[in-house]
């Protein structure tokens, strides 16, 4: 069994930045929803992304360690 290169994002609450370094760029990945950053919270399994309160883009919590800078939320 392949294990993922990204260890697995616990429960909770955290902030994620966007790796690419414009817009375009996110847009061209699928991340314009979340560029620049945004709060996501990872609950069962499924990281949710918010701006500004508002639900804009949800992936499995391992695809959101991958292809974002995600450091906890303050």
């Amino acid at each position: 069994m392949a294990r993922s290169l990204f260890p697995k994002l616990a429960d909770g609450r955290y902030m994620a930045k966007c790796k690419e370094a414009t817009p375009l760029a996110a847009a061209l990945n699928g991340h314009a929803q979340v560029w620049p950053e945004a709060l996501v919270v990872v609950k069962a399994g499924v990281a949710v992304f918010y701006k500004n309160g508002t639900k804009v883009w949800e992936c499995n919590p391992t695809y959101a360690r991958g292809n974002f800078e995600i450091n906890p939320a303050t």
